[in-house]
């Protein structure tokens, strides 16, 4: 079951400040004046009581500055997300919480997602979230390997983009463990537009040629597992509106088993990692 973790916060958030509104304005000055009305006659322990109101009136008065609080960053500053699957292996690994620059691709509303003010667009080897075009109420996160205008093409292993080969160099043998067993892969260092990162590439998997011509306002997206990844060779390209934001720092990490189910410890090596 998918849940809209922004819309529950928007709507706690609008009705905890509409009972705060009523309480300051309209209720509270009621309360503070049947409490001077009958001065004489009430304890202090029966004065605080009214003066305090219902108590779920005192809990939207205390909740309501957190959720604003938490609301306003959360939609327009960084937004936590766990890294669901192994698909950007070996940049980021199942059990990985990342923090994402949600004012980096532009503000935008929560819930709709409509942007109120542009920034920034997303550029060639950014890792960044948004909303999978297949299922909008998934969130994903890819690399941008391509944007609008490109022509990106993928063959053997290797890309190319507007004619240019992307420097790829191969380090190496490695091992992808997943549900399914320990995956043999090989392990590359890519350059892309100076972004350099690791990429998993299984040397017993085909890659035919595939050449894909971006539209304007679309991004294309693939996972660092090249081979072990549903990204836009799949779905096709991002669209713009479907931007969330670019991730750049590893907070947590929780090492779960292959099957990804059970919680193993906290990885102290990896809190902290920008990513790149």
């Amino acid at each position: 079951m998918n849940v809209d973790f922004a819309l529950i916060l928007v709507i706690a958030t609008f009705i905890t400040g509409v009972v705060w509104l009523f309480d300051k304005f309209l209720w509270a000055p009621k309360r503070r004046k049947a409490v001077a009305g009958a001065e004489s006659t009430l304890s202090d322990a029966e004065r605080k009581k009214i003066l305090h109101g219902p108590t779920v009136v005192e809990y939207c008065r205390a909740f309501f500055p957190i959720l604003l609080i938490v609301l306003i960053i959360r939609s327009f500053i960084a937004e936590p997300f766990k890294i669901p699957s192994g698909s950007m292996k070996p940049t980021l690994l199942v059990g990985d919480f990342v923090l994402v620059n949600k004012f980096s691709y532009g503000v935008r509303l929560p819930v709709t997602n409509t942007k109120i003010l542009s920034v920034n667009d997303p550029q060639r080897g950014e890792v960044f979230v948004f909303r999978n075009p297949e299922s909008p109420h998934i969130n994903m996160i890819k690399r941008v390997i391509g944007v609008s205008g490109d022509t990106v093409r993928y063959e053997n292993k290797v890309l190319t983009i507007n004619g240019e080969e992307v420097p790829i160099e191969f380090t190496g043998r490695g091992v992808d463990d997943t549900v399914l067993g320990d995956i043999p892969v090989m392990t590359a260092i890519e350059n892309l537009d100076g972004v350099e990162h690791d990429v998993f590439l299984q040397p017993t998997r085909a890659a035919p040629a595939q050449e894909w011509v971006i539209p304007e306002g679309y991004y294309f997206a693939m996972g660092d597992n090249r081979d072990n990844s549903r990204d836009s060779r799949a779905w096709g390209p991002v669209p713009e509106d479907h931007l969330i934001g670019k991730a750049f720092l590893i907070w947590m990490n929780w090492h779960v088993a292959k099957d990804e189910k059970f919680w193993q410890g906290i990885g102290w090596d990896r809190i902290g990692k920008k990513i790149e």
